[in-house]
């Protein structure tokens, strides 16, 4: 890659970033990062998947702003309208298809304890379906097990209808300001979900790791301060800013902060320190610690009638555990 040609990729970011990133004072001061690293040669005689990981390293180096990368793609990365994002809603929709919508796992455990494996929050008009279904297997469950441990984030519409199952009445959980408009927007449940609803009364564990993420992250910090549910594992990855993408080059885009997450009422979020948990143990500790919780609170729920086969299963998983 000539010197001419990276600049301009270095200037395209920085443009990029000047132009959306949310906080523009540390837009202005990643400039200077690149623009320094640029100048010292740091991204002189590097393929472009070498320069895209350098780069990532510096962007993030100012704020540690995990949303804020450069990506190198097999693929050329398709053209935006105008100059805004750039973005394949079709091959978007058909990856989503291809993992199952982020859902890699919806079941009913041995003891009525529902479990949910998440790994990312497609598109609400894309998994709506998906999510309703799972919902509906799960909604006679007595307990619910949410795992977002591999979930690395998504549209957080899709995070407002997943909430929108386990509470009973239109709920405000987050806010979002955006720097576009300078505006601030209300995060509240759905008011209707197809499909039938696992409700507010019966617990829920939500089971965190290191690698869960932006709306991994989103679903366990609004669950965990309303009250809804317990999480179970490691302190999240740290990611509170939605962001977008943009073309930067043939195989290159960027992704850019442009808004930031936070409660509605004490103003803070999960950036930079990730969600917390209620119950911690490792991350691969994490299911067999809310299995049990989930099915002693089973077994308190009484053995008599049609739950003595239910009972039944409880003590026996607890047994083998």
């Amino acid at each position: 890659m000539g010197t001419e040609a990276r600049t301009a990729q270095v200037n395209e970011v920085i443009r990029r970033l000047d132009a959306h990133y949310v906080f523009p004072d540390v837009a202005a001061k990643l400039a200077e990062v690149l623009r320094r690293r640029l100048d010292e040669g740091a991204y002189a005689d590097l393929d472009d998947v070498e320069f895209a990981t350098v780069v990532t390293v510096d962007l993030q180096s100012v704020n540690g702003d995990k949303h804020v990368r450069l990506r190198h793609h097999v693929d050329p990365v398709p053209d935006a309208e105008g100059d805004g994002e750039a973005f394949d809603m079709e091959a978007y929709r058909l990856e989503a298809q291809l993992s199952g919508y982020g859902l890699a796992a919806a079941r009913r455990l041995a003891g009525n304890v529902g479990y949910l494996d998440t790994t990312m929050f497609y598109p609400a008009e894309i998994v709506r379906d998906a999510v309703a279904g799972a919902m509906t297997l799960l909604s006679g469950t007595d307990a619910l097990l949410l795992d977002v441990r591999r979930n690395r984030g998504g549209d957080p519409r899709t995070v407002a209808m997943l909430i929108s199952y386990l509470v009973d009445e239109p709920t405000h959980y987050l806010s979002i300001y955006e720097r576009e408009g300078n505006k601030t927007s209300e995060m509240w449940t759905w008011p209707y979900v197809p499909g039938m609803l696992f409700g507010a009364g019966k617990p829920v564990w939500v089971l965190t790791g290191p690698d869960t993420f932006s709306g991994g992250e989103d679903v366990s910090f609004s669950l965990q301060r309303l009250g809804r549910a317990k999480t179970v594992g490691t302190a999240t990855r740290g990611g509170a800013h939605p962001r977008n993408q943009f073309k930067v080059d043939t195989h290159l885009d960027v992704t850019v902060s442009i808004a930031r997450g936070f409660h509605p009422v004490t103003g803070d979020n999960w950036e930079g320190t990730g969600v917390r948990p209620d119950i911690p143990v490792d991350a691969d500790e994490a299911f067999d610690t809310a299995y049990a919780l989930a099915l002693k609170h089973v077994l308190d729920l009484g053995d008599t009638g049609p739950r003595r086969a239910v009972a039944e299963e409880a003590r026996a998983a607890l047994d083998r555990m």
